[in-house]
């Protein structure tokens, strides 16, 4: 099990820790993908179904009281939560066939503006010009790396809609952050995460079939490939994230997640002999700045918290 975090104990540093590792194995997702020949809503169901198959054990098995306990409040939300994951999933993945790489990256990356308007008006989060001046900072790395794949494009030239498509995908998947981040600080990580997934199963299961997929003929290379999305970057990567969205603001969790087309880059070097070109290189290092940035921020309004505390 995920051990809790206690203020001021040796696991004060694990949230911050645990979510670079989320991103890490968040990052195996785009390798995954391009080894995977099924079709991209068929590969997001799969990689959300088997996930809510390994999750939905646990939070019966240990938590099944809790969901008797849950509120309608909570569990409209978690639903909501997961449906926009599933949206996200659908819109970005669609975005790649109508407009170039570079554009669907950098408007799909722009999701860290919209979870700091949230957070600032629906949970009255404090957004600092630091941590602004990060996530600005972190994003135009994003845009940086996503020029060295200008030249990628499935079309010609960038659309309104693929752009759009894009830029609903970050809404979102900021929506998606927000709602983690509220209902995370009453419900324990396993309920929620069972009612998100399995609300974005069924969505990308409606999905599936509205796009006319076949829905099991695929030989056993992509059921493993399904599994391996479903462990790495849905149970490695989403629900250890889902698991410090109640120990860390919603802007540091969604400006950290800036960080995976780096880990990506880094594991299609190594995996699929990739070498990034140098706009790639510093975009990599201007987006590890900017979430630097945003992360020491936190950790000095923290420090300075705890002084006012003492004092």
């Amino acid at each position: 099990m995920i051990p809790d975090v206690r203020a001021g104990g040796d696991l004060e540093v694990a949230p911050v820790a645990a979510l670079a590792f989320a991103v890490l194995a968040a990052s195996t997702s785009a390798i995954l993908i391009r080894w995977s020949a099924a079709p991209s809503s068929v590969a997001a169901f799969y990689r959300v179904l088997f996930t809510t198959a390994i999750v939905a054990p646990v939070a019966l098995g240990f938590h099944h009281e809790e969901f008797g306990r849950l509120s309608r409040r909570d569990l409209l939300g978690a639903t909501v939560a997961g449906v926009a994951l599933a949206a996200h999933f659908a819109s970005w993945f669609e975005s790649l066939s109508y407009t170039s790489v570079a554009a669907s990256v950098t408007l799909v990356q722009t999701q860290p503006l919209f979870v700091a308007a949230g957070a600032a008006l629906v949970l009255h989060e404090r957004v600092t010009r630091t941590t602004v001046a990060g996530i600005v900072v972190a994003i135009a790395g994003a845009a940086v790396m996503s020029f060295g794949d200008a030249g990628q494009a499935p079309v010609a030239d960038a659309t309104l809609y693929g752009n759009a498509l894009a830029l609903l995908g970050a809404v979102t998947v900021a929506g998606y952050v927000l709602a983690g981040r509220s209902i995370r600080q009453r419900v324990s990580l396993f309920p929620y995460v069972t009612v998100v997934y399995a609300a974005c199963a069924i969505t990308l299961f409606v999905l599936v079939g509205v796009q006319g997929h076949d829905y099991v003929a695929y030989p056993p290379r992509e059921w493993v490939l399904f599994l391996a999305m479903a462990v790495g970057p849905g149970i490695l990567g989403h629900t250890v994230s889902n698991w410090a969205l109640k120990y860390l603001e919603s802007v540091v969790v969604s400006v950290a997640w800036l960080g995976e087309p780096v880990g990506s880059t880094v594991l299609a070097l190594a995996l699929l002999g990739e070498i990034p070109d140098v706009a790639t290189i510093l975009g990599g290092l201007v987006v590890l700045a900017g979430i630097g940035w945003t992360t020491v921020d936190r950790r000095r309004r923290e420090a300075r918290l705890g002084e006012e505390g003492q004092a």
